[in-house]
C-alpha cells in the first residue's frame, strides 16, 4: 500500500487553489479557478483540493490561528534551502507563523505557514 494523495477538504477551492498554484509555485494537474476541485505535483503524493463535506455554516469551521497543538494534520513540503524558501514565498507576501528555525532534537530546519483554509504547512530542510 502507498499514499499517492493527500485530499483536503477547504471551504474556498478557488482560494486555496490560486494559494497552492500562485503563491506555493505548485504545478497543477488538474482543476482550474472555475472547477470544485484541483489537484497539484508534489513529488510522489499529489495534493487535491474539494470542497468541504459538511454541511456546517462557515462560520462554524475552524478558523486560521497562530501555530499550535489543535492542528490534526499539517503538510510537510521537503525543500533544498528553508531559508531560501521563506525569503521567496515572503517576496510573494505569504504569511508565516513561525519563521525559520533549527529544531535540534530533529536535526532539521524549519518554517511554519498557513493555506487559507487553515491547514498547517512545514517548510523542512532536513535530511
Amino acid at each position: 500500500m502507498k499514499v499517492s494523495q493527500v485530499r483536503l477538504f477547504v471551504p474556498n477551492v478557488r482560494e486555496c487553489l490560486l494559494f497552492y498554484r500562485d503563491l506555493m509555485g505548485l504545478v497543477v494537474l488538474h482543476g482550474n479557478e472555475n472547477t470544485p476541485y484541483a489537484e497539484f505535483q508534489t513529488g510522489n503524493i499529489n495534493i487535491a483540493l474539494e470542497p468541504l463535506l459538511v454541511s456546517q455554516p462557515n462560520e462554524v469551521l475552524r478558523k486560521p490561528h497562530a501555530f499550535s497543538a489543535h492542528d490534526q494534520v499539517a503538510i510537510i513540503f521537503k525543500v533544498d534551502d528553508v531559508d531560501a524558501t521563506f525569503e521567496q514565498l515572503k517576496s510573494r507576501d505569504v504569511e508565516f507563523v513561525k519563521e525559520p528555525h533549527d529544531t535540534p532534537d530533529w536535526g532539521h530546519r524549519v518554517a511554519y505557514l498557513r493555506d487559507p483554509a487553515g491547514n498547517l504547512i512545514e517548510l523542512n530542510g532536513g535530511n
